[in-house]
């Protein structure tokens, strides 16, 4: 995709961090931008960002858990602007205490994950690509995955277990619109550490999904290590600069750092010879992210 001026992107989790950056991105290069967000106040503040910086904008509430959201949305961006011609699924949570075991995990911490990390794809997928394909034009479709999805470990097993999922949901759209030669490109963004909001995503829980024990903390000392790492780490507009080439080259795969390779190489390598993995540390993995 190359041309943007006067197309329209829709966005899901555009109110802040990397969702924000897109919406900016994208606007500056001539789009019109519909905000998706499950909180509506930094919706509607992203919203005017752009609409002051003569972008044309509109803020939709959107929760991505719910396919009735989504439809809601779509029907929404076309009544706006008449198409859509590109959709970020970008919306995502982590929940608390991502150092803990497996087992460990409430089941309604595997609940709210799964169904914004993954099932947000999959309903955006169902509410925008049957109508962009009618429209019968030229288009592009992201999704916003992560590194936590091309490797593993014991570390934040319920975010990784999501994002993988989301990784294969969106390769097998590649592959299916190429099968189709639809004028369709499809991006899957995996960022390593970026310095957003993301690990604050405790303050949209739905009240329906807090565990019966409360909200899981970290250690004073694994918190006081992850703020520094997010306080150095890339920012939300650099990701979104990446991104912007990658949608430009209809290139699919972007990794926006490259200290994570020697990690996917050995979970890939260990596979092809049928030996035990070996994982490195989540944290380890993520200083590594931030020297780079």
């Amino acid at each position: 995709m190359r041309q943007f001026k006067g197309k329209t992107a829709v966005i899901t989790g555009a109110g802040s961090g990397i969702g924000e950056a897109i919406a900016h991105r994208l606007g500056a290069a001539g789009m019109s931008v519909v905000v998706a967000d499950v909180d509506q106040d930094a919706a509607d503040r992203v919203c005017r960002d752009l609409q002051a910086m003569g972008i044309a904008a509109l803020a939709v509430h959107t929760d991505v858990s719910s396919q009735d959201s989504l439809d809601r949305l779509a029907d929404a961006a076309w009544s706006a602007f008449g198409s859509v011609d590109l959709l970020c699924n970008n919306a995502g949570v982590v929940p608390a205490g991502r150092f803990r075991p497996v087992w460990d995990y409430p089941l309604e911490d595997w609940q709210w994950a799964l169904d914004v990390n993954l099932m947000g794809v999959i309903h955006g997928l169902r509410a925008f690509v049957p109508r962009m394909l009618a429209q019968g034009t030229e288009g592009h479709i992201v999704t916003t995955a992560s590194v936590a999805g091309l490797v593993s470990g014991s570390g934040s097993a319920v975010y990784s277990t999501a994002k993988h999922a989301a990784v294969r949901v969106t390769e097998a759209l590649y592959a299916s619109l190429v099968e189709m030669d639809a004028p369709i490109g499809v991006t899957l963004l995996c960022p390593g550490l970026v310095n957003t909001a993301i690990y604050r995503s405790e303050r949209n829980r739905p009240d329906g999904l807090v565990p019966a024990a409360g909200i899981a903390e970290e250690t004073p000392e694994l918190q006081a290590v992850a703020d520094n790492l997010y306080v150095n780490a890339i920012s939300p507009q650099a990701v979104a600069e990446q991104l912007f080439e990658a949608i430009c080259e209809n290139r699919f795969y972007v990794l926006t750092s490259d200290q994570f390779d020697a990690a996917i190489r050995m979970r890939a390598e260990c596979l092809l010879e049928r030996r035990n993995p070996r994982f490195e540390n989540l944290l380890t993995l993520t200083r590594a992210d931030v020297r780079s």
